[in-house]
């Protein structure tokens, strides 16, 4: 299944919530994305952090195709080389935590949605000089909804992702998209260590609705 960057970007926008999920067992991660799929997300990410996340991904990639809509990208990509090598896999967006300028040129010639992350006005403006659809705000716990609040005047038409220092509550995603965030990323306090001991993929699904739930009213307030 193939996805313009442009329908990535529209769903980042629609839903405003992005899973990322790491784990070094393939079934499991395939669970868990699934159960964030029944719960209503429709972008996903995986982060390589582990020594067969090359391997995992390659299976969620295949699982995905069962999922109709489901974007799915790699998270945690330092290089132009990395990059390559899971844009030649399958990955339909690339994100980073750090700006690799190198990674552009890469991501525009097979042209795969590059999310870089940034954490200083300098860095955002030119991963946007570099074609930055879409810059990831990192870390949030550190940078805070100040932060994004005081620099969207100053560089109008920002479309950030937080990662981070967000939590599945309606005071910290009202904080965030009250200062401009288009969404919001959560890994570890969606994916807990509880619920993968439990295998408890409900719980997911049910928290993955509880929060489209909040950011849908919480937008509504804002707009």
């Amino acid at each position: 299944m193939i996805f313009t960057k442009q329908q990535i970007v529209s769903a980042m926008k629609e839903t405003g919530f992005i899973p990322l999920l790491s784990h070094n067992n393939p079934e499991v991660s395939q669970k868990a994305m699934e159960a964030a799929y029944r719960g209503g997300v429709r972008v996903f990410e995986y982060t390589n952090r582990h020594s067969n996340s090359f391997e995992v991904f390659d299976q969620l990639l295949k699982s995905v195709e069962s999922l109709p809509g489901m974007m799915l990208g790699i998270g945690t990509i330092m290089d132009k080389e990395t990059t390559l090598k899971f844009i030649a896999a399958g990955a339909h967006f690339i994100i980073s935590p750090i700006l690799n300028i190198e990674m552009a040129p890469a991501c525009h010639e097979y042209d795969k949605l590059w999310i870089p992350g940034c954490a200083t006005l300098t860095e955002i403006v030119t991963a946007r000089q570099q074609g930055a659809e879409v810059i990831k705000v990192f870390p949030g716990s550190v940078l805070g909804p100040g932060f994004v609040k005081a620099i969207m005047p100053v560089v109008p038409d920002l479309q950030l992702m937080i990662t981070g220092g967000v939590e599945p509550t309606e005071k910290s995603i009202s904080e965030w998209f009250g200062a401009g965030a288009t969404c919001v990323g959560l890994g570890s306090q969606l994916f807990t260590k509880e619920v993968f001991e439990k295998q408890d993929w409900t719980r997911i699904e049910e928290t993955v609705r509880y929060v489209l739930d909040v950011i849908k009213r919480v937008k509504q307030k804002t707009t």
